[in-house]
């Protein structure tokens, strides 16, 4: 298996996450406020379980060490490992807490590249934490969350003699902004969708800065302040920081780079009056200071700061666009002989697409398959309108505001659905509609041309027929809705909307789930995890098709739900395209399951890589795919 974990950069709020942390002792004091993001750099690794030992090689690049650490996966042994210091007690470390937690064996990691530039305030030594958590998680399937991997990763570091921040481990959300809240021992966390790319250059100031002594400096602020010096630091990294992290929230969140600049160059200036009295033989940062007043870049950036714990280590830039950004790279170089990186933070894009595979034979409701497909057998809206399932299912993908609907179905049906969605009635048939079907008739074909056909050959199961749309989805998140399922929300917002909805929100793949009693779920896949929001969006740790009751009460129960109910999947989902790469992956290698080649083990997959929400949807699902569902549902259908 192959993983990445990237670096981190602060945006804003460097060292709240310690001085947050004060208020275990000192209710007075803010919490702190941090916004973090994964940087496009980062260690790539390839992974395997081994039998007994701990293995790292890694191959030296940007001042990472090169070598190879082994180690017995053996608590003393690990833990002493760990104690020693250096790049690799890092790996010891982690190791040691998982093997303290976990029963596991052992790990090889090939650190095959580093990208990442080592000790220069992006949090390397975290990201190899991170990702030697990562690979225990994956390879041994520990159903750890990204927010345990980032716990453990964190518990690994400080067994160790380093001190790293609580926000440091927060690479393990990728290269997707987050704000962190410190309230003493708790963190809370919050992804942040930006609406339109942004641009940003790191840069290396080539020069040196103690991050000991400027927390040394700046811990003798803490828990109480006994000076103005004091008091002024207790303020910045309070108040202060609490505004100007709330400002880049809100600035972050329209896509407005322009204030994003001007609160970076507010929260240097702050930073200089407030915190440099504290340590001013590091604050003085004569280096950073210099390159924030450079003025040759200056018509191409929009503002400026420095990162992580500052001093002369590291600065960033936020600029309008990629040529302005590689400009700014171009002139630090020539002129300053400093090297610059590239950061993009990528806009979360709008779910434009939906999948509907329709391709199934419906063996359980033969002999009516014989004669219709079961897609489009016919139901009746809440309007009193009868139409065919595969028409309501679509209305239902449109309601969440997708443009393009592909329908998965097999090639000799092709015309079948062609025809309906792309055709009006023969002109003698049109002519004896009422006025209100004749306008009714120009409804469907508007809809028709949201609708694209997709053809699956050969019936090789449910992960086949949504590779089939892997073409015309492209590299965007989309939409799936099954063939056989209607849907009907308890609210003005449809089902499919408020999947969209969350999706925005978290930025990760999202599944409708459904509360369903334990005698029901063996006819459900199922989902279970760990609530970011009670009750409403979880964030998922396991994925089971069709599970036994028996299996179900094992594993699959979730916190605060009613005994023997679980959470079922509702039908409807919101993926990443990264999904296509794992279907590809098993269908060139034939990798099936039970004959075929299906969707669980690849949303599993997708789960182990970026992270899966779940959200109980606030509506009613139909199934119409055995004879008693589809009785139930005509009779409930019309009144939902």
């Amino acid at each position: 298996m192959r993983i990445f974990v990237p670096g981190r950069i602060c945006l804003f709020g460097e060292h709240s996450d310690w001085a947050g942390g004060y208020r275990r002792t000192n209710a007075e004091l803010e919490r702190g406020y941090t916004i973090i993001t994964g940087t496009n750099q980062g260690l790539y690794a390839d992974i395997k379980p081994h039998p007994t030992k701990l293995i790292f090689r890694s191959t030296k690049q940007d001042g990472a060490p090169s070598g190879t650490f082994e180690a017995p996966m053996n608590t003393d042994v690990l833990l002493a490992e760990a104690e020693k210091g250096g790049y690799f007690s890092y790996m010891a470390g982690v190791a040691y807490q998982v093997m303290t937690h976990y029963r596991v064996r052992g790990l090889e990691i090939d650190n095959y590249m580093t990208d990442l530039p080592i000790k220069k305030g992006l949090s390397s030594s975290a990201a190899v934490s991170v990702l030697v958590a990562r690979a225990f998680n994956r390879i041994y399937d520990l159903k750890m969350t990204i927010r345990g991997e980032m716990e453990y990763a964190y518990m690994g570091e400080i067994t160790t003699p380093s001190r790293c921040g609580r926000m440091d481990q927060g690479c393990a959300y990728g290269n997707r902004p987050i704000l962190m809240t410190f309230d003493g021992e708790r963190i809370d966390i919050d992804e942040i969708n930006v609406p339109k790319d942004m641009f940003f250059v790191i840069v290396d100031l080539n020069a040196a800065k103690d991050t000991k002594q400027i927390l040394t400096q700046l811990n003798r602020s803490y828990p109480f302040a006994d000076d103005e010096i004091q008091r002024n630091v207790q303020d910045y990294l309070g108040r202060i920081n609490k505004s100007i992290a709330m400002d880049a929230l809100k600035a972050l969140s329209a896509g407005d780079a322009e204030e994003v600049g001007r609160i970076m160059t507010r929260a240097q200036a702050e930073f200089d009056s407030h915190l440099t009295p504290a340590c001013p033989g590091e604050f003085t940062a004569p280096v950073l200071h210099k390159l924030l007043n450079y003025a040759p870049v200056h018509p191409y950036v929009l503002g400026g700061k420095g990162v992580g714990s500052q001093g002369d280590g590291t600065a960033q830039f936020i600029v309008r666009n990629e040529a302005d950004q590689q400009r700014v790279i171009e002139i630090l170089e020539h002129d300053l002989g400093m090297h610059g990186l590239k950061l993009i933070i990528r806009s979360a894009r709008g779910i434009r697409k939906a999948v509907i595979p329709a391709a199934g034979v419906g063996t359980r409701m033969f002999p009516a398959t014989k004669a219709i497909k079961k897609e489009l057998f016919p139901v009746i809206d809440n309007k009193g309108r009868i139409k065919p399932v595969i028409m309501s299912i679509v209305e239902e993908a449109v309601s969440g505001g997708v443009e393009h609907v592909y329908l998965v179905v097999q090639q000799r049906d092709r015309e079948l659905f062609e025809d309906f969605f792309g055709a009006p009635p023969p002109i003698e048939h049109f002519n004896k509609l009422s006025k209100e079907n004749k306008e009714y008739s120009e409804y469907l074909m508007e809809l028709g041309r949201k609708v694209t056909i997709v053809s699956q050959d050969v019936q090789d199961g449910f992960g086949h027929a949504v590779f089939c749309a892997r073409e015309s989805i492209g590299d965007e998140p989309f939409l799936l809705l099954l063939g056989d399922h209607l849907y009907a929300s308890n609210t003005a917002v449809s089902c499919a909307r408020q999947l969209i909805d969350v999706y925005n929100r978290v930025g990760r793949s999202v599944v409708g789930l459904k509360a369903t009693a334990g005698a029901d779920i063996h006819q459900f896949g199922c989902a279970t995890g760990q609530w970011d929001e009670p009750g409403s969006v979880l964030s998922i740790s396991e994925f089971y098709e069709k599970p036994d009751l028996e299996y179900a009460r094992k594993h699959l129960h979730v916190d605060g739900m009613p005994e023997d109910v679980f959470l079922s999947v509702f039908g409807q989902y919101v993926l990443k395209p990264s999904l296509f790469e794992y279907l590809h992956e098993h269908i060139s290698h034939n990798i099936r399951e039970q004959g075929e080649f299906q969707l669980t083990s690849c949303l599993d997959r997708l789960r182990q890589e970026d992270g899966f929400a779940g959200y109980v949807v606030d509506g009613k699902r139909f199934d119409i795919g055995l004879p008693e569902s589809y009785r139930q549902t005509i009779v409930d259908f019309r009144d939902a």
